[in-house]
């Protein structure tokens, strides 16, 4: 249960939800259990009447119909009580479910990059829906149980005792069998539930990556090897489900095995005891209520196991939540103190080596850039010039070194107020599945249908758009895959536009634009860019020519520095590119 405590907060926040659920439980077992007494009572008036010299039927019908009326009303009162207790208590769980996968959304949204780099999407999925669904079924249907048990036996107990405490002693002697039987089944539920859960993360991420690729997959003719590959992986799931299922089969059949001993105990114990003129069983009638005890507990008792295998796959899950629950955001946000970025940044000998392949992307890099100039970094691949923009929207911090925006170290800006005055076109555009307008607005929710075209025509993807047959509002699919390459890039372009921040991060995002599109771009955004700060990573240098500045690297070190034409007078990599690209324009 060490796992599961991490919930308590969520019990002490509906706790007056939970106390008027158990209140409402103590209420419905006290209505359930006069139906046994006045069972018992009537068997008792018969065997009066029986005994009696004088047969009043009368009086006997009188009393017998009197007794039916008290437990048809006890009965709807205790049905009744039960219905508001699984209202009070299963709609706490609703509650506490919606909090918790909300909790674990925004967690997963603070975490940083390395976090999304080690693990899979698919299980991610998983520990928030299935994870989550089963620690619900602990919070809501096992808690419920687990006090409709309670409040049952103790109330039964009390009863039977107050009756007949040698019949009591007798009847309740199998249940030290039953809490071994508990244990045992239970530690053995506990250890293959964590097993079947992680072999089903496995199975999303699979699925996950297979449906998120499924054009290479087309591509390759390789259906029927991922088709193997999934068989195997649900072949093995099955494995573990059916491990699970035999353990929790025992539960029911091994309940209702020991309380048919009990009843079998009460008969003869009872029986004897009534023949031996026994003061406490002065009747048949409480035998007959006596059983019907029992058998009260049936379900209570029968339900241990399946609340006991609700528990152990509850805390299993909430092992694999808490994993995630427990990592720290490498990158974290210093101050709630608003700020004002400007646009100035300056690299002193920033170096920065990946956690996860321990890759030295970037060794002692200095440059500075002034508010509303322009820089283009351009270099190999593997060079590190997207590793320099990450570090400036602080997707990861710096290994060595320092960075500055407006003078200031870029650890103690305030970090949303960073990332939302800085515009970025990643290398690899991501569009959401949703209307073309919708995605562009991303940018800038609050912006008008006619900034969103003017946007997309600044972008050259407005006629593209206008083709379509809904045009704006056309739904894209996943990951933006009714678009062409270009179109995603363009439509992402269109987007960091509207967004109008002060410092604009490009990073290669016209890869996929034929070279008089690029240039069609590449001048509305001089015009674009005359007051914010632009970073231009590329490997073309038509889109790096016109910047103010232009550095070259290789291997994370900054290999040339300077303007366009000061480049080309130093016959390095540069100008070597420069010659390379400008033939190649030529002979296409």
């Amino acid at each position: 249960m060490k796992e599961l405590q991490y919930l308590n907060k969520y019990f002490i926040k509906y706790k007056y939800r939970f106390l008027l659920g158990l209140l409402i439980t103590i209420v419905a077992q006290i209505f359930s259990l006069f139906t046994p007494e006045l069972i018992g009572n009537s068997i008792k008036v018969i065997e009066d009447y029986v005994k009696s010299a004088q047969k009043d039927v009368a009086l006997l019908k009188y009393e017998l119909l009197k007794n039916i009326l008290y437990i048809l009303a006890t009965t709807i009162i205790a049905g009744f009580f039960t219905f508001l207790m699984r209202q009070t208590l299963i709609v706490m769980s609703r509650y506490v479910e919606f909090d918790l996968k909300n909790e674990i959304f925004n967690h997963y949204q603070n975490l940083s990059q390395h976090f999304y780099k080690r693990n899979r999407t698919g299980d991610l999925m998983n520990r928030i829906s299935e994870d989550v669904g089963k620690v619900r079924m602990y919070v809501g249907p096992a808690v419920m149980y687990t006090l409709n048990t309670i409040m049952r036996f103790t109330i039964v107990v009390i009863y039977m005792y107050n009756i007949s405490p040698k019949l009591t002693l007798y009847s309740l002697l199998p249940l030290p069998l039953l809490s071994y039987s508990i244990f045992k089944i239970s530690s053995e539920i506990h250890k293959r539930s964590g097993a079947f859960q992680q072999n089903l993360s496995n199975l999303f991420s699979f699925t996950q990556e297979i449906f998120s690729g499924i054009r290479v997959i087309k591509a390759y003719a390789i259906e029927q090897k991922k088709q193997n590959d999934f068989l195997a992986l649900t072949k093995e799931s099955n494995t573990k489900a059916m491990d699970l299922a035999r353990v929790n089969s025992l539960f029911g059949p091994l309940m209702i095995l020991l309380i048919g001993l009990s009843n079998l105990v009460v008969v003869y114990v009872g029986g004897s005891m009534y023949i031996n003129n026994d003061p406490e069983i002065e009747s048949i009638g409480v035998i007959a209520q006596f059983i019907l005890y029992i058998n009260m507990l049936t379900w209570p008792v029968a339900s241990l196991g399946w609340v006991s295998s609700l528990v152990q796959e509850a805390e299993a899950s909430q092992k694999r939540i808490n994993e995630f629950l427990k990592e720290e955001p490498a990158i974290k946000n210093p101050t709630h103190l608003p700020t004002k970025i400007n646009g100035s940044i300056i690299f002193n000998n920033v170096s920065f080596v990946y956690e996860d392949t321990h890759i030295k992307a970037l060794n002692g890099v200095s440059f500075s850039l002034e508010k509303g100039k322009t820089l283009a970094i351009l270099g190999k691949t593997g060079s590190g010039k997207s590793t320099i923009l990450s570090l400036i929207s602080r997707l990861y911090d710096a290994t060595e070194g320092e960075i500055t925006i407006d003078n200031q170290p870029i650890t103690t800006v305030n970090l949303y107020d960073l990332r939302n005055q800085i515009s970025v076109v990643p290398q690899d555009a991501f569009l959401f599945s949703d209307t073309i307008k919708n995605n562009i607005k991303f940018g800038n929710e609050k912006a008008t249908d006619e900034e969103v075209i003017e946007a997309a025509k600044k972008a050259v993807v407005h006629e593209n758009i206008m083709t379509f047959n809904d045009q704006y509002e056309t739904i894209l699919g996943e990951r933006g895959i009714t678009l062409s390459g270009g179109q995603k890039q363009r439509v992402s372009i269109a987007r960091a536009l509207i967004k109008n921040a002060p410092i604009l991060l490009l990073d290669d995002c016209l890869s996929a634009v034929d070279t008089e599109t690029e240039e069609t771009i590449l001048n509305n955004l001089l015009t674009y860019c005359k007051d914010k700060t632009t970073l231009i990573v590329s490997h073309r240098v038509s889109s790096a020519k016109n910047a103010d500045e232009i550095i070259i690297l290789e291997d994370g070190k900054i290999i040339e520095k300077g303007t366009h034409n000061e480049l080309l007078e130093q016959n390095g990599y540069y100008k070597d590119l420069y010659v390379k690209q400008l033939s190649e324009k030529e002979i296409s």
